[in-house]
């Protein structure tokens, strides 16, 4: 596959966004789709109270234009879109009747787990009826593959569910979720073309140029948020490729930092409904380290870092 599809995916992707921000964020500002900062988060993220949200529209349109445009209109493909869109509805309810509504929790998590796994149950049915998509997990470094029958039907769900609430709970810092995103969706466009799924890799690629689009805005201090609207379809998009390149494993492995952002939060659960005790100072994780004493900028930088250095030990064990 040349780069050229890929590199006009990147191009229409981020010039999306970049026109359409300054258009789009003051029509959320006159809305007045402001971003409410729970009380019990860092205090210094109080100044960020009415930044406009539901930015992840900007981005979430960009991907979906750059790929009808680029990529052909192959199952995979339509799946892929399926399930972002999918998401992306869910989390624009979410922030609808969070900022719209007024009401501080928007959709009962009961409301948004069912509907994600009307997704799952959808996405199952075809890759396993349309694709061809077997019961089969690959393991990394072994490089050998496990028949784990109907335990792939669970894990289906489980994939989808946990990525995009993990990619949700890292959008926490101006610029920390697109960044970590742009950089593990880079990744995967390799893992995609290596695989043979080059139609995935032109949407992994306009996922990395709308995200980095998005971070022109997005990035410290930030004009605008993605909200649910954004992390939790960008969160689908990232599981969906996995499950469509049949590399579920590899996909917690590239996706690191979501893996540990999700983690955080049950461990510092369990520990304190178990033992009245917190093991963060203040969980997603991201949030400890800004308790220690670290600038939010340099939480950021350091968890592209390791993202980073978690997508290529990811590409390394490739075969």
């Amino acid at each position: 596959m040349s780069l050229q599809p890929l590199l006009l995916a990147a191009v229409i992707a981020a010039a999306f966004v970049l026109i359409s921000g300054p258009f789009f964020i003051p029509m959320l500002h006159r809305l007045k789709f402001g971003q409410s900062i729970r009380e019990e988060g860092p205090k210094s993220h109080q100044a960020k109270s009415g930044t406009p949200t539901m930015g992840g529209i900007m981005i979430i349109l960009g991907i979906t234009v750059a790929t009808l445009v680029v990529a052909p209109f192959s199952k995979e493909v339509l799946l892929a879109l399926f399930i972002m869109l999918g998401h992306f509805l869910l989390g624009f309810l979410d922030d609808y009747i969070k900022v719209v509504k007024k009401r501080n929790l928007g959709l009962k998590a009961k409301q948004k787990l069912l509907g994600q796994i009307l997704i799952a149950i959808v996405t199952m049915v075809v890759g396993t009826q349309e694709l061809g998509i077997d019961t089969t997990v690959w393991v990394p470094i072994a490089n050998t593959s496990v028949n784990i029958g109907f335990g792939y039907y669970l894990l289906v769900p489980f994939v989808l569910v946990g990525g995009s609430n993990a990619v949700n709970l890292t959008d926490g810092l101006d610029g920390l979720a697109s960044g970590t995103v742009a950089i593990a969706c880079s990744c995967y466009a390799v893992v995609c073309l290596l695989t043979g799924h080059p139609d995935l890799a032109i949407f992994c690629v306009a996922i990395v140029g709308a995200c980095l689009g998005f971070l022109r805005f997005n990035a410290h201090p930030a004009k605008v948020f993605m909200g649910d609207t954004g992390s939790l379809a960008l969160g689908g998009a990232f599981a969906a490729v996995g499950i469509l390149t049949h590399t579920e494993v590899l996909l917690a492995i590239i996706g690191l930092i979501f893996v540990c952002e999700a983690l955080s939060v049950i461990i510092q659960v369990i520990s304190f409904q178990t033992t009245g005790k917190r093991v963060f100072r203040m969980s997603p994780i991201h949030h400890h380290f800004e308790l220690g004493g670290w600038s939010e900028w340099k939480v950021v930088t350091v968890f592209w870092a390791v993202g980073l250095l978690a997508g290529v030990a990811g590409l390394a064990m490739l075969p």
